[in-house]
């Protein structure tokens, strides 16, 4: 595959991205894919700050090749977060869920490559003002948190890409080579994936959780709590709970009393599949296998690259 303007800026051999996703990306996933010719990226949202060390260290250790550290933006020891990273000397950092300009500037003085994760257009462009290196592209079919905006991947890439200077990688529904040829026709440089990682011996979610996953079809995730922060489940019993609770007209504090705390944490990890909150996205309706994150990445450029030829063949 020829190098372009993403696999030169990380020096990667793939224009493949795992996303950082928290409770299944840890330093075993991350850096089984950037052995393969990907960029890994460990999740820090649910991490202590000695925990992203222990992850940071464990990876280096295991890979010599670039990986990133995912950083949402409104952790509460962001500090304490980042000066981990710049301790570490971590290449690549991407963020989300917050404004780029507070961060951007430091980590780019201490050498390191940023990336902000949008939904839109404008805040695009406002992530392209605030300095950093690319951007990501997330589109409503992702799973997790996800923008208001509620535009899907296909609709968001080519908007984005016509007023974007600095690289894009898309993300939200894409698992195959041929969703990622798609993306790229449409004018991402990369794409990143989340949900087909999971579905890894390497992610460090329940199995529980990914079995569950492999076993979903189409329609069997929905994006609720939009008064909180948007985000994309798997319907279980709690998402049920939220339904019921809807129907009662609830006050923020209300949906905030039921969410509670640590429901991801319960679904993800510690594999409850009634009461946890499943962060999964749309695209999890077609993965049905679990493979280790080596043969998913060497699977997902395969199929891109027959796809480019039958789509020359047209």
């Amino acid at each position: 595959m020829p190098k372009n303007r993403i696999t030169e800026l990380f020096d990667i051999d793939y224009p493949l991205i795992q996303a950082g996703m928290v409770w299944a990306s840890g330093w075993k996933l991350a850096s089984a894919v950037s052995n393969s010719g990907g960029l890994g990226i460990i999740g820090s949202g649910s991490m202590y700050p000695e925990i992203l060390r222990e992850h940071i260290d464990k990876c280096q250790k295991a890979t010599d090749k670039p990986f990133a550290v995912n950083v949402p933006l409104l952790y509460p020891d962001i500090e304490k977060l980042m000066d981990i990273i710049i301790e570490k000397k971590v290449k690549i950092v991407f963020t989300s869920a917050g404004n780029p300009k507070q961060w951007t500037p430091l980590l780019k003085e201490n050498g390191i490559k940023v990336v902000h994760v949008v939904s839109s257009v404008k805040f695009a462009l406002k992530s392209e003002d605030a300095g950093v290196d690319a951007i990501v592209a997330e589109g409503f079919e992702a799973g997790g948190h996800n923008g208001r905006e509620e535009t899907t991947t296909f609709t968001l890439i080519p908007m984005v890409s016509q007023k974007l200077k600095i690289p894009v990688i898309a993300a939200g529904g894409i698992a195959t080579g041929r969703g990622m040829l798609a993306a790229m026709v449409l004018g991402a440089d990369a794409v990143q994936m989340g949900s087909r990682f999971v579905a890894t011996p390497e992610a460090s979610s329940h199995q529980n959780f990914k079995d569950l996953v492999i076993n979903s079809n189409e329609g069997d995730t929905k994006l609720t709590l939009k008064e909180l922060a948007p985000v994309r489940l798997l319907k279980n019993k709690f998402y049920q709970d939220i339904e019921d609770l809807y129907k009662t007209s609830p006050t923020k504090d209300e949906l905030q009393e039921l969410l509670g705390r640590a429901r991801a944490k319960k679904g993800m990890f510690e594999g409850d599949l009634e009461e946890g909150e499943l962060e999964i996205g749309q695209i999890s309706g077609l993965i049905r296998e679990i493979k280790p994150a080596a043969a998913v990445v060497e699977e997902v450029i395969q199929d891109f690259e027959m796809a480019k030829k039958d789509v020359l063949s047209f």
